[in-house]
């Protein structure tokens, strides 16, 4: 049966015995503050400009935009090691190509959400994964100031036994459907592509959540066909909606429409696609409690390198094999497929085949999707936990009323959502942070 979930509600709590301590994220920018911690530090000479950036409110790939046309270049000139999230106020480095230029050639950019803590030079582009983690601070509000010590024993469970690699619900989107564009892409079904994106929700899959209070008028115009009235109500951050909609206006067929959007944003669909599948396997494994063991088949993920190996019976007995899983040296892995993917071996391979199956799709899928549209569906494998360091809570009030504050780091990829889950057990998801294009 298709499984059209993003998964993004655990199915079950690795803190469960703890009861959780309610509240809200997000109420302002300043309760959810993000920092990136850099892989390396610039060398000081180079053709690339490195900047330290704060953002308020705004997504990456918007501040990329900001960053491209203040210095005179294109978006792809730009840099950046993650996506951070778009409700909050977040630090990150970023990278701008400028051969023969150095940061004091141009003047100060002046934007009320973007800021430059600091400049410097490097040889080269910084790339996606170039970070070492994510440092986070973040208050939750309208919960008692005595959930502060639930907090912490959340948090020093994670600690001890790390913490469920969720991709979280930022990945999917508003209408957590983003993994349902990437499937109809691989599928060639660009009519269904186009409906996930702007279709109302009678139209869309019957899976997917309703449409939001603000975007009712405008899906409804879509549906009628009036295009050019739709564009001028849609916000111009939803690029991807936008050129949609240019290229159906422009009388384009669904197929070329879909692959106007700009290719990283269409990437970002296929990603969540990945995404999906992943999370689906790890629920497999949360319900099994055997996300911190290994058997034979599986590909355990060496966390300080990032390599995996493959656990026959015999590691999957040794001690010792048993003993780096309780140092969270190593972990478990489960797919982000992609055709060319390491693939684990017997029923931990069917398991993960049978997760991608059940959207309909199979690896011969995403060979055919790379070869017929250029799109690099880059296939790896992902650790199923993670660790959680430098945990900190605290109890506290300002002008805003009181907060519990937990802070703590994670290594990149990584969710602080996740994390907040298992503090808060939320009976509804949180899709506004940043990932959505």
């Amino acid at each position: 049966m298709l499984d059209p979930s993003p998964h993004v509600i655990p199915a079950a709590y690795l803190s469960a015995d703890i009861p959780g301590i309610g509240g809200v994220l997000r109420q302002r920018p300043e309760d959810f503050l993000v920092e990136e911690i850099p892989a390396y530090q610039p060398s000081g000479e180079g053709e690339h400009i490195y900047l330290f950036v704060q953002k308020r409110d705004l997504s990456t790939l918007q501040m990329v935009k900001i960053i491209a046309k203040h210095f005179g270049v294109r978006q792809g000139d730009v840099g950046y090691a993650g996506l951070k999230d778009k409700r909050a106020i977040t630090r990150q480095v970023i990278s701008v190509h400028a051969p023969g230029k150095k940061p004091e050639d141009f003047p100060s950019l002046q934007h009320d959400k973007v800021g430059i803590l600091w400049t410097d030079l490097h040889a080269n582009k910084l790339r996606r994964g170039h970070l070492k983690g994510n440092r986070f601070s973040i208050r939750v509000r309208q919960t008692p100031i005595s959930g502060a010590f639930k907090a912490l024993k959340v948090l020093r469970l994670l600690e001890a036994h790390g913490v469920p690699n969720r991709l979280g619900a930022q990945r999917f989107g508003a209408l957590l459907n983003n993994h349902l564009v990437g499937r109809a892409i691989v599928k060639g079904e660009w009519q269904a592509a186009v409906n996930e994106l702007i279709a109302p929700a009678d139209q869309r899959h019957p899976a997917g959540l309703p449409d939001p209070d603000h975007q009712r008028a405008t899906r409804r115009l879509c549906a009628e066909g009036r295009f050019e009235e739709a564009l001028s109500r849609i916000p111009y951050s939803a690029e991807p909606e936008r050129a949609v909609l240019r290229a159906l206006l422009a009388g384009k067929p669904p197929r070329t429409a879909i692959l106007s959007i700009d290719a990283a944003a269409r990437l970002f669909y296929l990603n969540a696609l990945q995404s999906a599948v992943f999370n689906a396997i790890l629920d497999q494994r949360l319900a099994a409690g055997t996300l911190s063991s290994l058997a034979e088949g599986d590909l355990a993920f060496k966390h300080d390198s990032g390599a995996v190996f493959a656990v026959d019976a015999a590691l999957a007995a040794d001690p010792e094999t048993r003993a780096r899983l309780g140092r969270l040296e190593i972990s478990p892995s489960g797919p982000m497929w992609g055709a060319q993917m390491m693939r684990a071996a017997g029923e931990v391979a069917q398991r993960e085949l049978d997760a991608l199956a059940r959207l309909d799709i199979t690896p011969d899928d995403l060979a055919a999707h790379e070869i017929a549209t250029g799109d690099e569906l880059r296939g790896i494998r992902r650790a199923l936990r993670v660790p959680l360091t430098h945990p900190e809570v605290e109890a506290g009030a300002d002008d805003h009323g009181p907060f519990v504050r937990c802070a703590f780091e994670l290594p990149a990829g990584a969710f602080a959502t996740t994390v907040m889950d298992e503090i808060m057990k939320p009976k509804a998801v949180d899709p506004d942070a940043e990932d959505a294009p």
